[in-house]
């Protein structure tokens, strides 16, 4: 099948193509590589031996989506990544993440809407929860008022994928919840390159250990936790690529129950920022620079998945442990800063 991975040169993007490849899909990428490099491409082929087919174009621009399906009449499903996703910059920037995330969701639904048949999986995330009410997280958990136009962009996005796949019946989604992406393909061939400061704990983590950064912040040790520090539920990234996978085979052979669905996608183990920097002092065979500063303002105290649907209904499970995943990524930013 012909796919289309948007944003497909990112982080979580292109692990999804080299799986996509690995199970063969043939896949084209649309990338403004406004927040990636076409280097990723060369590690894609590196792990496939296959180059993608790649169009480099902003998706704001409705004339070039349309031109684009005009082109690719044969495309059978499209995984959606390309968005804004800094949660500071878009309480400072909020009419740029509505319309980067949801002009371009609308754009592409459009032309799905036009085709006989689509598949559709977006990128949507755990913020929605908010501070859940119980933990682990299942997907029939309130969606909270958004705490960022961040989060609020990926309830909107999903709102709008409900309505269009009530109207449109030839239109098949799957909204996909991720919790905390982290790690890297295990070749050192592609993982995690934030451009500028990294708003992730991992990446930060990593670049304080090669030197990048002189001290890692922890914010906050005074939560109601075991250790004082926020919990969040870590998922290795190739997991996650082989979710996305899993899910648009989902509705290619017309397995799923509904036209549209929501599955949470994590390990369902919540870990402290304390325990992943033990776990990447373990990895890295080093200790980590960092200090103990105030909370921030809108972060949650815990946040885990119920991956009970998931292991269920898509018959997918994460495999890769904490530690797999932090040596993983420590291995990766060796071999970036060695160029």
């Amino acid at each position: 099948m012909k796919i289309v991975v948007t944003g497909g040169l990112g982080f979580i993007g292109s692990h999804t193509v080299v799986e996509l490849q690995n199970n063969g899909h043939e896949v084209v990428i649309i990338d403004n590589c406004s927040n990636s490099s076409k280097e990723v491409l060369k590690g894609i082929t590196s792990i496939t031996g296959t180059t993608p087919i790649f169009e480099e174009f902003d998706l704001r621009e409705k004339s070039k989506v349309q031109d684009f399906f005009n082109r690719h009449q044969d495309i059978a499903g499209v995984i959606h990544f390309a968005a804004s996703k800094a949660v500071g910059e878009s309480v400072k920037e909020p009419l740029l993440y509505y319309e980067n995330n949801i002009a371009t969701l609308i754009y592409i639904l459009q032309e799905l809407q036009k085709k006989d048949q689509a598949s559709f999986i977006f990128s949507s995330s755990c913020t929605v929860y908010g501070q859940a009410d119980e933990l682990p997280i299942t997907e029939n958990a309130p969606v909270k008022p958004a705490e960022s136009p961040y989060g609020n962009t990926k309830q909107i996005g999903e709102e709008i994928i409900r309505d269009t796949c009530k109207i449109a019946s030839q239109v098949k989604a799957i909204s996909l919840r991720y919790f905390n992406p982290i790690g890297a393909h295990p070749s050192a061939e592609i993982g995690e390159l934030p451009i500028g400061v990294p708003q992730n704990l991992v990446p930060f983590i990593t670049q304080t250990a090669i030197g990048l950064r002189e001290q890692l912040s922890v914010f906050g040790d005074t939560y109601p936790t075991p250790d004082g520090t926020a919990i969040r539920d870590y998922i290795h990234v190739v997991d996650l690529a082989k979710a996305h996978v899993v899910a648009l085979e989902r509705l290619l052979q017309e397995k799923n129950k509904d036209n549209y669905e929501v599955f949470n996608v994590g390990t369902g183990v919540g870990s402290s920022v304390l325990e992943v920097i033990t776990s990447f002092e373990k990895a890295a065979n080093t200790p980590l620079n960092y200090k103990i500063v105030d909370k921030r303002e809108g972060d949650v105290i815990a946040a885990y998945a119920d991956t009970h649907k998931a292991n269920e209904d898509l018959g997918w499970k994460a495999k890769s442990t904490l530690d797999e995943a932090m040596a993983s990524a420590w291995t990766w930013e060796q071999k970036v800063r060695s160029k």
